[in-house]
């Protein structure tokens, strides 16, 4: 595989990450709810953080979204292909290297239940769970990264 680095996303890339978010096998079968219709759009990547995991020939490998008031991890993706070869381990550092750099002491996560062991593994809290909401009818764990 190429080397993988990590740049911001701009507005242009919005088609790219939602292409992304639309193919994920995670969300198959129940979980599809959550997905369903979802669009990043070029607005959404101007105004949060939105960071991208590529290869040098820039083939998109996983991205993350960091909303800063409150700070929250509001997305966070990585292609099917890419599963298990470290990319989310690499997304999950850099957004916390960033939120550390601009002063964020702690991230909310509200996880994709299948996902609350990953991000248990890298160092996130269970807080609580939030109630079932209209697209997502179950429970989804709370998380906390301290920074």
């Amino acid at each position: 595989m190429s080397e993988t680095t990590t740049r911001p996303a701009g507005p242009a890339d919005a088609d790219r990450l939602t292409a992304l978010i639309q193919a994920s096998s995670a969300y198959r079968g129940a979980y599809f709810a959550m997905i369903d219709g979802y669009v990043v759009t070029p607005d959404y990547v101007e105004r949060h953080e939105v960071r991208m995991a590529v290869t040098d020939d820039d083939r998109l490998l996983g991205f993350y979204a960091l909303i800063r008031e409150p700070a929250e991890l509001d997305l966070m993706f990585v292609a099917d292909e890419a599963q298990g070869l470290g990319i989310g381990r690499h997304l999950i550092t850099d957004m916390l290297d960033r939120a550390r750099e601009s002063g964020i002491a702690a991230v909310k996560v509200v996880s994709h239940p299948p996902a609350e062991g990953f991000y248990r593994q890298l160092g996130a809290e269970r807080t609580g769970t939030r109630p079932p909401q209209a697209k997502t009818p179950w429970e989804q764990p709370e998380l906390r990264f301290t920074v």
